[in-house]
Order: structure tokens, then C-alpha cells, then sequence
């Protein structure tokens, strides 16, 4: 109980875990009452397998482990949005492992239906386009860093925005990469790989962590204003 939060870690815990526990997109919920609640889904590797789980916390000391239940709850990247939308919990998910999905249930636990939010558009994304964490809300909309996927294996990260009231409906979507990896991020584990789980605004600035080449961790700072108004100006 007397250990800083950057010291504290999170390890697998059951057999579904114990290869790892992958890609935890942690996001702080705000409930109906003001309640918060800090949720991640991550990804279980039993070595062979892969399973979406959530664990949640509100005090990053006591924390539980939540199966994910329904037909969405099978493939890697679902991010929950930080409060309910028109009454129902929303989450962004990858069904086929190629295009971006969204769905909304009333049971944070049961997902069961998504429907198709994004294709790959452009050329750096063209064979994959997918969440880099929970959506971020700004008064102009919901705002999603991306990742894309391009026909050489690279991986960058984009931005999209979505209306805050539907976010089916996609306001803008940056037409060339927000980041990509540079020559010191080419070189790694995975190599040419930028890739993000989450960010957050501090001030007037996006800030966003992000894993290079799967080799070290740094981040990135954005002006927020600066990338709504070209993320506006983009609108399809």
C-alpha cells in the first residue's frame, strides 16, 4: 500500500494469461452519478489463443478481472468509451482484423453486435486500420488515434473524429499519418512500428504514449486545437 503508482504491476493471474496480458487500453469512466471507475480491456495469450478480458479499479490498488461476454468479445482492440452514449455503453472493437467497428450495449460485460465505423482509406492504412485506445471527448467530438497499416508492414498512427451525440458518424480523418516511426524508431523487436494505447489532453495538448519497434516506450505531444482544425478540415 506504500508504493508509488509507476511501480506497481499488473501480472497474469490465470491460464489464459500465461503467455501475457497484452495491450491494456485503460480508460476512466464516468457512470450516470459522477461515479468513476478506471476500466482496461487487454488481450489474454494462453500461448496458442487469444481473449478480450476487462479489469477495473478505482483506486489502482484494488483491482478484479471481468470476463467479456458475446460475439464481439473475440479479437484484440476493444476500447471503451469514457461514459455511456444515449444511455448505452459504447465500445470500439476490431472484428475482422482489418477495419474499425463500433458497438454499444447495455451491459458492460455483453457485447454482441457492432456495426462497420471505418474502412481503410488511404495508402498508409490500407491494410489495416484499427483504435489506439478509448476515444478522447473534446467539444468538437470524439477524438480516436488510429493506427494504420500500410502494404510494407509499417505501422503509424492517424486521427479521426466522430460526433459526439452519434459517433457512427465520422466528422474528419487525417489524410496522412500523424506519426510514424523515424530512423531512430525503425530498429526493434518488430521493426517500423509505432503504436499507441491511449492518451489523454493535459492543458491544450494531446498527449500520447506510444511503443517503438516494441523495443522502448516514449510520447508525443499534439496541440488539441491545431488537430481538430485539420481533423474539421478533412471532413469527407
Amino acid at each position: 500500500m506504500d508504493t508509488n503508482i509507476s511501480e506497481r504491476v499488473i501480472f497474469p493471474v490465470s491460464a489464459n494469461e500465461q503467455n501475457g496480458i497484452e495491450d491494456a487500453r485503460f480508460v476512466k469512466f464516468t457512470d450516470d452519478n459522477k461515479e468513476v471507475t478506471y476500466y482496461a480491456t487487454y488481450t489474454a495469450y494462453d500461448g496458442k489463443t487469444i481473449l478480450p478480458e476487462m479489469l477495473d479499479t478505482k483506486d489502482f490498488y484494488h483491482i478484479r478481472v471481468l470476463p467479456l461476454h458475446g460475439e464481439i468479445a473475440q479479437n484484440k482492440g476493444m476500447a471503451l468509451f469514457p461514459r455511456k452514449v444515449n444511455g448505452s455503453y459504447a465500445m470500439l472493437c476490431r472484428l475482422d482484423g482489418f477495419n474499425n467497428y463500433i458497438a454499444f450495449s447495455d451491459n458492460i460485460n455483453i457485447w454482441r453486435e457492432a456495426r462497420l465505423l471505418q474502412q481503410p482509406k488511404f495508402p498508409w492504412e490500407l491494410i489495416q486500420i484499427g483504435n489506439c485506445g478509448s476515444p478522447v471527448e473534446t467539444p468538437e467530438g470524439w477524438l480516436v488515434i488510429t493506427h494504420g497499416v500500410g502494404p510494407m508492414r509499417e505501422y503509424v498512427l492517424g486521427a479521426s473524429l466522430f460526433d459526439l451525440q452519434n459517433p457512427v458518424k465520422e466528422i474528419g480523418r487525417l489524410r496522412t499519418p500523424l506519426l510514424m516511426p523515424n530512423a531512430e524508431e525503425r530498429e526493434g523487436y518488430v521493426p517500423n512500428v509505432v503504436y499507441s494505447c491511449g492518451s489523454i489532453i493535459q492543458n491544450n495538448d494531446l498527449i500520447i504514449p506510444y511503443a517503438m519497434s516494441d523495443y522502448a516506450s516514449t510520447y508525443a505531444t499534439v496541440d488539441l486545437r491545431e488537430l481538430l482544425n485539420e481533423l474539421k478540415k478533412s471532413k469527407l
